[in-house]
C-alpha cells in the first residue's frame, strides 16, 4: 500500500474569515494576525494579495482574502436587522434612549439614523430604504474636491509650501470661502492628499509638505532624552513665578538648541510662552560653547523691552553654564527643568519640531546666516496658529504690548 505521504497543513479558511472580521473592524494587520495565529507576513499577504514568478517565468497571482466573496461589515454599522427594530419600536412610540437600550446602541447613533434616513415626503422612518442609503454612503469613492478642483488644489499647494499645517490651510479655507462649503476641506483630508497622492493630485516634490517629512503614516515613538551637563548654583523650575504658567502675562519665554549632524553645529531657540513668538539665535563658529552662546543670547535678547524679560527656563545643557553671566546682562531670572524632563520646556519642545521642516536633523546648521534665521524666524511668526484663536504669533505679541 502506498504511503500516504506528509500531512498538508491545517487549514486556515476559518483564520482567514477571522482576519477579515478583526481588519474590518480597524484592528491593524500586525494585532490581527496575532491574534488568529499567523506570521505578520502572511497577514499582509492575505490583505494585499501577492504575485509569484516561477523558475520557468510562469506568474501566479494569488489575490486579496477581502476580494474573495462578499466583504464583512463592520459589527459597528448598523444592521438591516436593526433597522427594523428601530422602526418597530419607534412605531410603538419608543423615544431615543429606550431604542438605544433594546439595541444596545449608542441614544447618538439612534438619533441620528432617525434624523437621516427618514422619508423626505411622509417623514416616516423606512428601514428597507434607510439600510439601501447607508449602504451606498458607505460604499461611494472619495469625491476628490482636490483633484477636480484646480483653484483648491493651488491654494492647498500654496500654503504647504509656506510649511503650513493641514489644520492651519483648513482653516484659512474656510475665512477665504466664507460660505462656499465645496471649496472647505478637513484636514484629514490635505493629510490623505499627501500621504496618497492619487486622492488629492498633489505633487509629490513639495518640499517638507508636513514637519515630520514623511511621506506615510508612522506610529509615534518615545520622545529621545538628550543627556544633561553638570551646571552649578542652579534655580529649579519650580521656583518660577506662577504667572508664567497661565500664559496670561508676557514675557516668560523657553529656550534650547536645536543642533546639527556630529553635534558640530546648532541654532538657539527662545520662544515666549504667552504668544508662541520665536527667536533664533545665531552661534557662529564650529562650536556652540556656553561662551558664544551667552554673546549671542545676550545680543538678541537685550533688543526687548523690559516687560519682555521676565524670565527664561533652560535644560540642564552644558551651553548654559555661563547662566548667571547671562541673567545678570539681561536683568531676567533663568530657570532651569529638572533632568531628562524636556515636557516642562513644551511650548519650546513643539516649536523646536516646526523648526525642523527649515533645518532637518543631520544636516549642517552652518550654513545658515543670521539673514536666513530671520526670514525662518518672521515666517513662523506670522503663521496662523489654533492654539492663539488662528491669530499668528507677531499679532499676538503685539496685542498684548498694546494693553
Amino acid at each position: 500500500m502506498a504511503g500516504r505521504g506528509r500531512p498538508g497543513s491545517e487549514p486556515q479558511a476559518e483564520k482567514r474569515r477571522e482576519f477579515v472580521c478583526l481588519v474590518n473592524d480597524g484592528i491593524s494587520i500586525s494585532e490581527a494576525s496575532r491574534r488568529v495565529g499567523i506570521n505578520r507576513k502572511t497577514g499582509m499577504r492575505w490583505r494585499h494579495g501577492r504575485k509569484i514568478t516561477t523558475s520557468h517565468g510562469v506568474v501566479h497571482q494569488y489575490p486579496s482574502v477581502f476580494t474573495q466573496g462578499e466583504k464583512t461589515i463592520s459589527a459597528r454599522y448598523l444592521s438591516e436587522d436593526e433597522r427594523v427594530r428601530i422602526a418597530d419600536l419607534a412605531a410603538r412610540g419608543a423615544g431615543v434612549r429606550q431604542i438605544a437600550r433594546e439595541l444596545g446602541r449608542s441614544p447618538s447613533t439612534i438619533s441620528r439614523e432617525l434624523r437621516r434616513n427618514r422619508d423626505e415626503g411622509t417623514a416616516a422612518y423606512r428601514p428597507f430604504a434607510a439600510h439601501r442609503a447607508a449602504t451606498r454612503r458607505r460604499a461611494r469613492p472619495g469625491r476628490g474636491k482636490l483633484r477636480n478642483d484646480a483653484q483648491l488644489r493651488s491654494f492647498v499647494e500654496e500654503r504647504l509650501k509656506k510649511r503650513w499645517s493641514p489644520e492651519q490651510i483648513a482653516r484659512a479655507l474656510r475665512e477665504h470661502f466664507v460660505g462656499q462649503r465645496e471649496y472647505h476641506l478637513a484636514p484629514e483630508t490635505i493629510y490623505q492628499a499627501v500621504y496618497r497622492t492619487e486622492l488629492g493630485g498633489l505633487s509629490r516634490e513639495l518640499p517638507a509638505v508636513l514637519r515630520t517629512r514623511r511621506r506615510r503614516r508612522r506610529p509615534r515613538r518615545r520622545a529621545e532624552v538628550r543627556n544633561a551637563g553638570s551646571l552649578v548654583r542652579m534655580t529649579m523650575i519650580a521656583k518660577r513665578p506662577k504667572e508664567a504658567d497661565d500664559r496670561r502675562v508676557p514675557g516668560h519665554w523657553e529656550g534650547d538648541l536645536i543642533v546639527g549632524a556630529h553635534n558640530r553645529s546648532a541654532i538657539g531657540t527662545v520662544v515666549e510662552r504667552a504668544s508662541r513668538f520665536t527667536l533664533l539665535i545665531h552661534l557662529p563658529g564650529p562650536r556652540h560653547s556656553a561662551e558664544v552662546l551667552r554673546d549671542a543670547l545676550v545680543a538678541q535678547m537685550e533688543r526687548l523691552p523690559p516687560e519682555l524679560r521676565r524670565s527664561l527656563t533652560w535644560d540642564q545643557g552644558k551651553e548654559m553654564a555661563l547662566h548667571a553671566e547671562i541673567a545678570a546682562a539681561l536683568s531676567m531670572p533663568i530657570f532651569f527643568c529638572d533632568a531628562h524632563s524636556p515636557w516642562q520646556r513644551p511650548t519650546n519642545e513643539n516649536t523646536n519640531g516646526l523648526l525642523r521642516q527649515y533645518f532637518p536633523k543631520g544636516t549642517d546648521l552652518r550654513v545658515y546666516g543670521p539673514e536666513d534665521l530671520a526670514a525662518v524666524a518672521a515666517e513662523v511668526n506670522t503663521r496662523p496658529r489654533k492654539v492663539l484663536s488662528w491669530q499668528s504669533p507677531a499679532e499676538r505679541l503685539s496685542a498684548s504690548l498694546r494693553n
